[in-house]
């Protein structure tokens, strides 16, 4: 019989490592681009903007200077480009000449994308691996960081806290108001880090747009200029890990690749552009496909961890489905859905109504934020025992917020002192449960 001592018990403690950051690269081979294609965003950008040097190039095209006086000397021996003039550095100002201009007219026909040059999508996939969310583990105070300023039961937490860290699928279900959409908007702060995505991929020769400004936060901006303070790959944007948030809007098509046939250029599916990150299906239900056709889309993604997507030309891809998936609805989930898929959502969590204790509280809370000096604890009295305990009307998280924002506005407009009366209560009641 043998005895178990700690010191032969294995570790299950991940091993730490460095932040991924993108490796920089010193020429267009180890940045996994071609000449042609190379040739086909200069020619490009200088059709655009007519003159441009060589650190202005490879600026816009987030690459070092160091493999465009080569290329570039190239292109005008070609008779492609020419020198304008002089610049600073050793450098030169370039145009097209008229071959050049009639050679970019092509390359733009065949794709209309001027930027950043393409990240290959080998690279995109390490980098998915690199920062999964499976390797971050947040913990209670991570999750009491992520929410302080919203009013969570203990009870939520206890239930959210293992959600959250298992980076799988969630249902966040419960009556309209009760915070659903805010909890989820929260979820991927616990994750508390940044994360590192291409702007654009190239995949297969396509070439598909990732970043997208209005679902993703950059960090900060780099700074250009003629020296470099790091080697930084500035194909590649630090961010936020993202939160994209679809409602009654969803369709198919959002989760396909997008492709513009005048442009060329293929946008990323919502799933894609949430990977490391968080992707809040909201309104589940209300969309205009039926959730079995929704949820059926998913099956494969949400067990096996990747996803296929069809691009232009008609071929299948592979890629990651590295994100947390979380449903938000005001219906009871095996009303939506089979136990199929149930199984693959392992945590169905019931946002309830507040408690008569919170639900005071969220009018302390708000009140400060909404510039009143302090709540009159008697009008609040008057408003739950006249307005919800006499007609049976149930609490919801929203209703504090949202009844001193009416009764704020009527002082607003009225030009008088923002203060909490019985009247104003009436008068915010009257109007905000007129058909509720």
């Amino acid at each position: 019989m043998s005895i178990v001592t700690p010191s032969t018990v294995p570790s299950i403690e991940l091993e730490k490592k460095a932040p991924f950051r993108p490796k920089s690269v010193g020429d267009f081979q180890a940045a996994g681009l071609n000449p042609a294609l190379v040739e086909s965003l200069i020619l490009k950008l200088l059709l655009n903007i007519g003159v441009a040097s060589g650190r202005k190039i490879a600026e816009e095209l987030g690459m070092p200077f160091g493999p465009f006086p080569e290329f570039l000397r190239q292109l005008k021996n070609q008779q492609i480009v020419a020198y304008t003039n002089a610049a600073t550095a050793n450098d030169y100002l370039y145009s097209l000449t008229d071959t050049g201009r009639a050679r970019a007219k092509v390359y733009l026909e065949e794709c209309a994308y001027v930027g950043p040059a393409p990240v290959p999508f080998a690279d995109y996939v390490e980098s998915i691996a690199a920062q999964t969310i499976n390797n971050e583990q947040p913990k209670e105070e991570d999750l009491r960081r992520a929410f302080a300023d919203l009013l969570i039961s203990e009870e939520m937490f206890r239930l959210l806290g293992p959600a959250i860290n298992s980076g799988r699928g969630m249902f966040l279900y419960g009556y309209p108001g009760n915070g659903k959409t805010s909890i989820a908007e929260r979820i991927t702060r616990c994750f508390g880090t940044t994360v590192w995505i291409p702007k654009v991929l190239n995949i297969e020769g396509q070439i598909i747009k990732l970043y997208d400004p209005a679902n993703h936060e950059s960090i900060a901006a780099r700074q250009s200029g003629i020296l470099r303070d790091d080697e930084q790959d500035n194909r590649w944007i630090q961010i936020k890990r993202p939160t994209i948030i679809a409602g009654g809007e969803l369709t198919m098509d959002n989760l396909e690749i997008y492709f513009d046939p005048i442009t060329k250029i293929s946008e990323a599916p919502l799933q894609m552009k949430s990977n490391n990150g968080t992707f809040l299906i909201d309104d589940f239900g209300r969309q205009r496909m039926a959730p079995i056709e929704l949820l059926n889309r998913w099956i494969v993604p949400l067990e096996k961890r990747y996803d296929f997507l069809r691009l232009a030309n008609g071929k299948k891809i592979r890629v990651p489905f590295d994100q947390l998936i979380l449903f938000s609805t005001n219906l009871e989930p095996k009303q939506l859905v089979d136990e199929a898929f149930l199984r693959r959502i392992p945590y169905k969590i019931n946002a309830a109504d507040p408690t008569e204790e919170m639900f005071r509280e969220m009018f302390h809370i708000f009140a400060p934020k909404l510039g009143f000096e302090e709540v009159n604890e008697e009008s609040l009295n008057y408003l739950i025992k006249n307005h919800y305990k006499r007609v049976e009307r149930p609490f919801r998280c929203c209703q504090p917020r949202d009844l001193l924002l009416q009764i704020r506005n009527y002082c607003v407009y009225n030009d008088l002192p923002l203060e909490i009366t019985n009247a104003y209560f009436d008068f915010a009641c009257g109007n905000y449960f007129t058909v509720m």
